[in-house]
């Protein structure tokens, strides 16, 4: 069976999901991990997007957190303020999906500059909500590429908190929020040890530990019993490639 790396990283992605989650989703691949999961064992998951809907059911792919189509059939829309204070704040929010261009060993990611924050040789598109959700939401999860340049041993700019400088520091920093429980990569899944610090704890069919520790820029360190991955199903696959991204919007390379 054929697949593409994002589509791995999202199938893999939307299993952590549970039934019954509330989860903040951004578009994109977090989006059809989300739909995915609502689509095949958890059909009581419900979406919020940072524009103030609550319980959205999209009849199409959006294009955006303001999308028209997320309100179709919605529960609640409500303001960002509200979304924010009397959802996220209140602990109301399960999971969070975040992105950036860096994370580092204690689940610190950098979506703001790469460079000095002055003169930066690349100036990324910033925080958004995510500082918010890293602090607030009860879980984390990240999907990216396994590759050294995102995963330096020390972000160059913390725009959103994982475990800071380790569990304590989190605790110290006043952060009620999980922080970051697992970052999905076209290797495998790290999660954080008790230390805070990401580890590798699951393969995907036909990859190995050596693969994550090139690719990772620091001594990453292995769980006791690294687990494998469940395979792609053809079910899942033709739900993401004929029901939530017929276009390939997202979904770019698949095979």
């Amino acid at each position: 069976m054929n697949y593409s790396s994002a589509e791995l990283m999202i199938i893999n992605a939307a299993r952590l999901l549970r039934d019954g989650d509330v989860v903040f989703v951004g578009v994109g691949q977090p989006n059809l991990a989300c739909n995915l999961a609502k689509r095949t064992h958890a059909p009581n998951l419900v979406m919020i997007y940072e524009a103030g809907v609550i319980g959205a059911e999209p009849a199409r792919l959006p294009l955006s957190i303001g999308d028209p189509t997320l309100v179709s059939g919605s529960l609640s829309v409500v303001s960002m303020y509200d979304i924010f204070a009397n959802y996220l704040q209140r602990g109301n929010v399960d999971v969070g999906f975040m992105g950036g261009a860096q994370i580092d060993k204690y689940g610190n990611i950098n979506a703001t500059v790469i460079g000095g924050y002055d003169h930066p040789k690349v100036r990324l598109p910033g925080s958004g909500g995510s500082q918010e959700i890293a602090a607030w939401a009860n879980r984390c999860y990240i999907m990216t590429p396994h590759q050294k340049r995102r995963f330096p041993e020390k972000v160059e700019f913390m725009t959103s908190a994982g475990f800071i400088n380790g569990r304590g520091s989190r605790e110290a920093a006043g952060l009620r929020g999980g922080g970051m429980l697992a970052v999905v990569t076209d290797i495998g899944i790290l999660e954080p040890n008790e230390d805070g610090e990401m580890i590798l704890t699951a393969l995907h069919p036909g990859k190995t530990a050596e693969d994550a520790k090139a690719n990772t820029g620091w001594d990453l360190k292995t769980a006791a019993q690294v687990k494998e991955t469940a395979p792609i199903g053809e079910e899942e696959l033709r739900i993401l490639r004929e029901e939530l991204d017929p276009k390939g919007i997202y979904l770019k390379g698949a095979a």
